[in-house]
């Protein structure tokens, strides 16, 4: 896309010198003769780059310039200065009117050129960072609103469906047991059927709390980290040692992508790592929380490290969207060290 780069001179053939300096640079060019005109213009047109003759009639460049940067909407639009003035006093007038650069008529053609390249690169620059900055923060919305989404369904299933089912085992109990005695095929029939609805029971509320688990919103993220370790090395039968150090105070968004990155790491580890324990721990080094996990498993195949099939690619996007990085290092046959690293100074307290 084409820079607009707007030049104000109240002089004609000073704005054809312009313009054939930068005639065929890959710059779309616009012009007005004097000040106000300028500021009209620019009431709809957004430039990436202002060149702005100080000497003009009425309005010169200095009060021009002041317009502009006291104007929301062009404040941060870059501005070069043109002046006959080459003595401190007036680039010094300049500078506090807000320009950024100054070029002394007559005008050098390479100089021009390559002063309005590098704003125009950088300007474009900036734009990138803050494109990138804003698809970063919709994504960060995003992964909050899904869970808030779990929140509301974990609610369901544990306040709603788990009532039902509850209300639905006691049925079945009173039921079985205002049966007559000899009814025996009845009652183990009633029995397998109450079997079956705690069961049913248990997974739902398994399913409850990893969809949002309230140890998230009850406990500090070292303790919750820690409790679930222990229930998961109970589930798994994979000795689980947990080490944390005292972190500050993190935003939700910190602790649910820690906890998720736990719940995937740890799920990774039983399904592809055949390990026989994991470590984890959650620290501090040089203005980073890091979490830590570690197998003694048989490693991850370089040529398969991104597979998005054992989670690896998943774990990335979930770190990359809050500011994050993932590192791996892996031994065949001695294990995997994964490591979610948030930076702290991007952290919210609570």
């Amino acid at each position: 896309m084409n820079s607009n780069i707007f030049i104000v001179d109240d002089d004609a053939s000073s704005r054809d010198t312009l313009e054939s300096i930068l005639y065929n640079q890959g710059y779309a060019l616009h012009f007005a003769e004097n000040g106000q005109q300028a500021l009209q213009k620019m009431e709809t047109l957004r430039p990436d780059l202002i060149i702005l003759d100080v000497m003009m009639p009425g309005m010169d460049g200095f009060e021009v310039c002041r317009h502009i940067r006291a104007t929301a909407e062009l404040a941060e639009i870059p501005i070069i200065l043109l002046t006959a003035l080459d003595d401190h006093a007036s680039r010094l007038k300049g500078i506090e009117a807000g320009a950024d650069d100054f070029l002394s008529k007559p005008i050098e053609r390479q100089e021009l050129r390559a002063r309005v390249h590098t704003i125009t690169r950088l300007n474009r620059y900036r734009i990138m960072l803050d494109q990138r900055e804003s698809l970063r923060e919709m994504a960060q919305h995003l992964v909050n609103a899904q869970e808030e989404e779990r929140l509301r369904i974990s609610r369901e299933l544990h306040d709603e469906l788990g009532q039902s089912l509850t209300a639905h085992l006691i049925g079945l109990r009173l039921l079985s047991s205002d049966l007559p005695l000899p009814i025996t095929s009845v009652r183990e029939r009633l029995n397998k059927l109450s079997v079956d609805t705690i069961e049913t029971l248990n997974r739902m509320r398994l399913l409850a709390q990893d969809l949002r688990p309230p140890i998230i919103d009850t406990l500090d993220l070292a303790s919750a980290l820690r409790s679930y370790c222990q229930e998961f090395g109970r589930r798994s039968r994979m000795p689980i040692q947990f080490e944390a150090e005292p972190i500050p105070s993190i935003s939700d968004t910190y602790a649910i992508t820690f906890y998720r990155f736990l719940q995937e790491s740890l799920t990774n580890i039983i399904r592809h790592a055949h390990a026989s324990q994991a470590w984890v721990e959650l620290t501090v080094d040089d203005n980073n929380l890091l979490l830590i996990v570690q197998d003694n498993g048989q490693g991850i195949d370089p040529s398969v490290s991104n597979s998005k099939g054992i989670g690896i690619q998943g774990l990335k996007e979930r770190l990359t969207v809050v500011g994050g990085k993932l590192t791996i290092r892996s031994i065949p046959e001695r294990g995997t060290i994964i490591t979610a690293c948030l930076p702290i100074e991007k952290t919210e307290a609570k």
